[in-house]
């Protein structure tokens, strides 16, 4: 019997074409206030664990409370590999609701913790759910908020992580206040702050729909198709306005694809887009290196080198989220209007020269904890923007199929190349008697940002304002031609019909 060569079927579909063409409505604004709370819960939780609050009770010493912070952070990798891979293949819906009630569970009962390895294993159940978050996330807010706001809004809520670390900098100054709670109350009350904020977005999230671009892509074309239509009917009741219909030689092709295996990823990220791998990698890999050294090498900065008290850190630490949170909020809208590539440049870059200068004034001794702290603000705010922009990259330069993937392989390995940094600037800034080690500390990490920066211009690509379909072709796009991708890095076997 011969083997038939027919082709596969394809089923064409207006699903990308009509989600990118919608205006701005309450529906966006839905996606937006239930997914994105998950870098405020993020933020808040390393917030509180930087607290040390239940040190005492628990009789924990410094290094089974560094111990404490270390395995949420391996919980969060561990989170982002097992939940990623889930999300490309249950769907993002499911996984945004999975993660989410984990993270609820582990934090909540880690202010009920009997003792310290309680502790330890809530902690590391919370990181699994926020790693998920991560993956899950991402994935659905591209694939959701059309092709024109994609960048802002993306880059706006992963900035949100320090409208959390506010929080909980606020949270401990209160919480952790003898005169008003309790030593062993306060601490444990401060743990439940993110669950009840978590309630409140399980409720949101049961009224975001799945991402009708999964639905497309896994055989649920008719699904898809309704989703969207619910989805206009919401923007046309909204604007009362009538929607435009799309084209049809806005229509794509694809496939169905059940799963994509290990081989074909590494093939996409190794042989198909090897620029665009060394991009995501590179961005991922020196943010987190940044942050990780000045972020929990803060208050040891102030207390060994300008004498800042331990309590009185926090209000220190406040203005620095602070400049963290608004410099997505105010510099989002230009990687859609003024391009990606000149963006991350322009905030890897100035991030970089302003922390290598203020490294240079420390050196000098010109800088009090103020200005030390003001200089932060200030690289920071360029720093976080460009940070959040790493997710942003690494999520739309990649398939739709393997993106949850992608996400969380290219996340786990910078958490991992970061981990290092806290270890070593502690090292470098000792007991304070020397300045020149973290000097180097606070070079190096600058100038590794404005390498970072250089190379996502060289190698980068210019997606905004531009269909995630036309970023990059979808695996499940129908053989039998030639169509280029973005910056014509790959010619893929495609047809668009």
């Amino acid at each position: 019997m011969s083997q038939s060569t027919e082709r596969p079927r394809g089923v064409r579909s207006l699903v990308p074409a009509r989600m990118d063409r919608l205006p701005w409505t309450r529906f966006h604004w839905m996606v937006v206030f239930g997914l994105g709370v998950s870098w405020i819960l993020d933020g808040l939780e390393i917030q509180i664990i930087a607290s040390n609050g239940f040190q005492k009770e628990l009789g924990m010493d410094s290094a089974q409370v560094g111990l404490a912070g270390t395995i949420y952070l391996i919980g969060q990798v561990v989170g982002a590999l097992v939940f990623g891979r889930l999300a490309d293949k249950w769907g993002r819906k499911k996984l945004f609701i999975i993660t989410l009630a984990i993270y609820l569970v582990g934090s909540a009962a880690a202010g009920l913790s009997p003792n310290m390895e309680f502790l330890f294993v809530m902690r590391f159940i919370a990181g699994l759910g926020i790693g998920g978050e991560y993956a899950a996330i991402n994935s659905a807010i591209d694939e959701l908020i059309p092709s024109h706001y994609r960048g802002r809004v993306d880059i706006a809520i992963n900035g949100t992580y320090w409208g959390g670390a506010a929080l909980g900098s606020v949270a401990n100054l209160f919480f952790l206040n003898p005169d008003n709670f309790a030593e062993n109350i306060g601490w444990r009350l401060a743990f439940f702050i993110g669950p009840i904020l978590g309630l409140v977005m399980i409720y949101m999230r049961r009224h975001i729909p799945e991402s009708p671009r999964w639905l497309m892509t896994h055989g649920k074309e008719d699904l898809a198709e309704k989703t969207v239509d619910d989805i206009e009917a919401k923007v046309e009741k909204d604007t009362g306005k009538k929607l435009d219909p799309v084209p049809d030689d806005q229509s794509i092709e694809v496939v169905p694809l059940d799963r994509v295996p290990f081989k074909k990823i590494a093939s996409v990220l190794i042989r198909d887009y090897p620029n665009r791998t060394v991009v995501g990698l590179t961005m991922m890999i020196t943010q987190s290196l940044l942050y990780n050294a000045i972020f929990f090498t803060y208050a040891l900065a102030l207390q060994n080198f300008y004498g800042v008290e331990n309590d009185a850190v926090q209000y220190f630490f406040f203005p620095f989220a602070i400049g963290n949170l608004i410099g997505p909020l105010v510099l989002g809208h230009l990687f859609d209007t003024w391009g990606r590539r000149k963006m991350i440049l322009l905030t890897y870059g100035l991030s970089g020269i302003i922390l290598t200068v203020s490294g240079f004034l420390f050196q000098a001794e010109v800088l009090n904890a103020t200005t030390q702290t003001v200089f932060w603000c200030v690289a920071f705010f360029f720093a976080s923007a460009g940070a959040s922009s790493a997710y942003l990259t690494v999520s739309e330069l990649f398939p739709l199929e393997m993106r949850s993937q992608v996400i969380s392989y290219f996340f786990s390995i910078a958490q991992i190349c970061g981990s290092v940094a806290p270890l070593l600037f502690g090292v470098l800034i000792g007991d304070g008697a020397d300045r020149g080690p973290i000097t180097i500390g606070y070079v190096g990490a600058g100038l590794i940002m404005v390498l970072g920066g250089i190379i996502a211009f060289v190698f980068g690509v210019n997606s905004e304002r531009k269909s995630l379909e036309a970023v990059t072709n979808p695996l499940s796009l129908v053989e039998g031609g030639e169509k280029k991708t973005v910056e014509g890095e790959r010619t893929t076997k495609a047809r668009r019909r």
